[in-house]
């Protein structure tokens, strides 16, 4: 029985998701390199908010987009050890992950807060959904038929 790591797609599949991996790490840091994004964002959405409101909020975001990021890259790595271990539930957890991860992402992109614009600055919210890409890709790859 051929190992499900040997397979050409799933080599393919690797790379790709270590691209995801490092795309992943991108989005987590993200947050914390561009609070004048997420602040001036708040700011537009809630002008009537004191500076301390503000700072509260971007450090809500922070948190919350840090702990996804944590979780996706702990996704990320455990599909990579269940693809090179061979194991055969590799296919259903990638699955599960991009669906989780997808939805998250495009939940971020979308979701509309109290001021009628998205909560999350659009582009930190289109970042979050940048590593979908190649779980997409991964996904597919792992389903893919190699006789």
């Amino acid at each position: 029985m051929t190992k499900l790591a040997s397979k050409p797609g799933n080599q393919a599949a690797l790379v790709t998701m270590y691209v995801g991996v490092a795309l992943t790490a991108i989005a987590a840091v993200s947050p914390f390199v561009t609070t004048t994004v997420l602040a001036d964002h708040i700011q537009e959405g809630y002008p009537t908010y004191a500076p301390g409101e503000i700072d509260n909020a971007v450090t809500a975001y922070t948190a919350i987009l840090a702990t996804v990021g944590v979780l996706g890259l702990v996704g990320w790595l455990g599909t990579v050890w269940a693809v090179r271990a061979g194991k055969g539930w590799a296919r259903l957890l990638a699955t599960g992950i991009f669906a989780i991860a997808a939805c998250l992402a495009i939940a971020a992109v979308t979701t509309k807060d109290t001021s009628g614009d998205v909560g999350l600055a659009p582009q930190l919210g289109w970042l979050q959904l940048l590593p979908c890409l190649p779980g997409l890709a991964a996904v597919v790859l792992l389903w893919r038929r190699a006789d």
